[in-house]
């Protein structure tokens, strides 16, 4: 439908946008379903097929009954234990080691869970991103707003907010796998606030610039794809590190190099519009770096909304004339406060909510502390300690410099 408007149109922009929001992510959807659940080197003849005819979410969506007719035969009989898990629990600031038994279904629907959120992450920033950008664009182009596509863009935001919260509690998971994480509501309102506020505020700037400056659009979309794909990579030859380490052992060098290039798309399209919570690592074998990197996390967010405010300031000053019936001063002021308070329940989830708060060896509270006492602020003595095990002896450090 879309293509048929802009072909009569002569809308040779939003043509382009429309096939390419649609064929691009269809098809890396496919080829990262199709790696990450190792399809290739398995004989599995029809699910290559529905690959090929871009129906891989359907035959991963049978594994859901899969995984319900395990679980109620694991619920009718019993069975031995395979393994032996040993985790620790954070209880009251003191470390417990627990252990108790996995059988066999227990694994085998850890594996469809694991398989679930992987697959949730790549539709929503591979699959519902997209959508969503192209909806948002068309109703400005066409300045109506149609009941069906506002329900459209309002569950691709549902989907994409939902797969930034899964990376984050899987970058959680990771980082602290010798842990048994245990999330509590709180904290998951506090990054559904997050991550809706973020994605939501930045997919509105991306669309508006796009509307004013079409074709600098693209050059903005693809210097920060680039750049957030090829830092992982830099990182890597830095380090002169090996393919081959912390691989899956049956990939060749060439099935090894399509693998991490996928990952690493992914893990580009997820920092275009959000934070991933993760810093990739190909010398370690999880791929993930386990440490807190709270100062790239700073510069990611610090970039982020100069970036933002650069965009909507741009799109203020060349804006059309439909937006003359809009207060858009005020738009402007709206959107980066939404931004604002994104970072702002970030910030208490990382200082209040997280599940391993209390493992940090720096947290917000301890920034924030270090930038008040470079100051010379007067009521540094008089604030309480954080939840980091160092900060008593940061705050004698603190008092022997001054």
């Amino acid at each position: 439908m879309y293509l048929l408007e802009y072909h009569s149109t002569e809308d040779d922009i939003g043509t382009g946008f429309t096939i390419t929001f649609m064929l691009v992510p269809a098809v890396l959807t496919q080829l990262a379903l199709t790696f990450i659940h190792r399809d290739v080197g398995q004989d599995r003849p029809l699910v290559l097929l529905l690959h090929l005819l871009l129906l891989g979410p359907v035959i991963r969506f049978v594994g859901c009954f899969e995984a319900l007719i395990v679980y109620f035969n694991a619920v009718n009989k019993e069975e031995a234990y395979v393994t032996l898990s040993r985790k620790i629990i954070l209880k009251k600031g003191r470390k417990i080691l627990v252990e108790w038994e996995t059988g066999r279904s227990e694994r085998t629907l850890a594996a469809h869970r694991n398989a679930f959120k992987r697959m949730a992450v790549i539709q929503a920033f591979l699959g519902s991103v997209p959508q969503l950008t192209l909806q948002m664009y068309a109703t400005i182009q066409e300045k109506y707003i149609m009941p069906a596509r506002l329900v459209l863009m309002i569950i691709n935001l549902v989907s994409i907010t939902y797969g930034a919260l899964v990376c984050s509690v899987l970058a959680i998971h990771i980082r602290y796998d010798d842990y048994k994480v245990r999330i509590r509501p709180a904290a998951y309102l506090c990054m559904t606030a997050w991550r809706g506020l973020e994605i939501a505020t930045r997919v509105t700037v991306l669309v508006l610039f796009s509307t004013a400056l079409t074709h600098w659009v693209i050059l903005v979309g693809m210097a920060n794809l680039l750049f957030f794909f090829f830092l992982p990579w830099a990182e890597f030859w830095a380090k002169k590190g090996s393919l081959t380490q912390g691989v899956e052992r049956n990939f060749s060098n060439f099935g090894t190099v399509v693998v991490l290039t996928l990952f690493t798309l992914l893990y580009a399209c997820i920092n275009v519009f959000c934070w991933s919570a993760v810093q990739l690592d190909f010398t370690h074998r999880e791929l993930i770096q386990r440490k807190q990197g709270w100062g790239r996390l700073a510069l990611y967010y610090c970039g982020r909304f100069v970036e933002n405010l650069v965009l909507i300031t741009l799109w203020y000053f060349y804006k059309s004339d439909f937006y003359e019936k809009v207060c858009t001063p005020l738009l402007v002021v709206q959107l980066l406060i939404c931004y604002s308070l994104s970072v702002l329940f970030m910030l208490l989830f990382y200082q209040f909510c997280h599940p391993c708060r209390s493992l940090f060896k720096h947290n917000v509270h301890d920034c924030l502390r270090c930038i008040c006492c470079q100051k010379g602020t007067s009521t540094r003595q008089n604030q309480k300690p954080s939840y980091s095990h160092l900060s008593e002896s940061a705050d004698l450090i603190t008092l022997k410099v001054e």
